[in-house]
């Protein structure tokens, strides 16, 4: 059978007592290793489950997913996701080929980023679609998660935003070329993210277009959710461009309607309690009537 087991956003202790059951049982132990990571590294993982993990890269994933597959269907074969296992559309796939060999399969299920992100007091009912924001290149800055947040905006609703990591990624030049040098991991921080969409505003300003958020608009940064060491600050946009929350992984929220309880919830993480309300209700109010 084929495991896709969730382990949860901190440590090696975040696993649920059935997946370290599952992954203890099996011949082959597989880590996802490219949508998103956890506070320790692989040897970590090894020593507490007592089983060798392997690597699993984008390339390995999306295109030699047969070897993950191979014996699946006579053996027990784990394919650890951090987060939930569903958390990403690569791993979807991975099912629909099991189901296609005729391997059974299932789903060990954990906490995400989905579900954790309730911790700043945004309630989750509240939120519209999910966006990426993703690394700009000089010759690439994409705007085109922009409608999403404005239509979950003009519906009231909290956009969170992904930011993007590159692991394993190679330089174009390396590419043309065939050879395998990859470039040093990155991981896109809460400011660096709010620079971008700070750009984005200013362009749709220019543009004369109604603005979906602002500068003004009320913001959550996040990092590390679910570990020892996690990080919440609530502010402005523009403050965010300039907030320092530490080490990777980031996500940050553009709310949309504030319920008063949340009000109350972000005053616990604001970088400036004496504007915050004032800021909150100034902007909120230009979108919900």
């Amino acid at each position: 059978m084929l495991y896709l087991v969730g382990l949860g956003l901190g440590d090696t202790t975040d696993i649920t007592v059935k997946g370290l059951e599952v992954i203890k049982q099996c011949s082959r132990v597989y880590l996802e290793s490219y949508t998103a990571i956890l506070t320790v590294g692989k040897e970590a993982l090894e020593e507490f489950y007592g089983k060798e993990v392997t690597l699993a890269d984008r390339e390995t994933v999306e295109q030699e997913a047969d070897e993950i597959l191979k014996d699946a269907g006579v053996s027990d074969v784990a394919f650890l996701v951090v987060g939930d296992p569903f958390g990403a559309t690569t791993h979807t796939d991975l099912v629909l080929r099991a189901a296609k060999a005729g391997i059974p399969y299932r789903v060990i299920h954990n906490a995400s980023i989905m579900n954790a992100v309730g911790c700043c007091g945004l309630q989750l009912y509240n939120f519209g679609e999910t966006i990426s924001i993703v690394f700009w290149t000089d010759t690439w800055r994409p705007e085109s998660f922009y409608d999403k947040i404005k239509k979950n905006r003009q519906n009231g609703m909290h956009t969170l935003c992904l930011l993007d990591l590159k692991v394993k990624e190679q330089s174009v030049e390396n590419l043309m070329k065939g050879r395998k040098i990859f470039e040093p991991p990155r991981y896109m921080s809460v400011n660096q993210a709010a620079e971008q969409l700070l750009e984005i505003v200013q362009n749709r300003r220019d543009r004369g277009e109604t603005l979906a958020f602002t500068e003004k608009t009320i913001c959550v940064g996040l990092a590390r959710v679910g570990a020892n060491d996690q990080k919440i600050a609530a502010g402005t946009l523009v403050q965010m461009a300039s907030v320092e929350l530490g080490g990777p992984l980031h996500c940050m929220v553009i709310t949309g309607h504030l319920h008063p309880l949340e009000l109350d919830m972000l005053k616990l993480f604001a970088l400036q309690a004496s504007c915050f309300e004032n800021l909150a209700m100034e902007d909120s109010s230009t979108y919900s009537s």
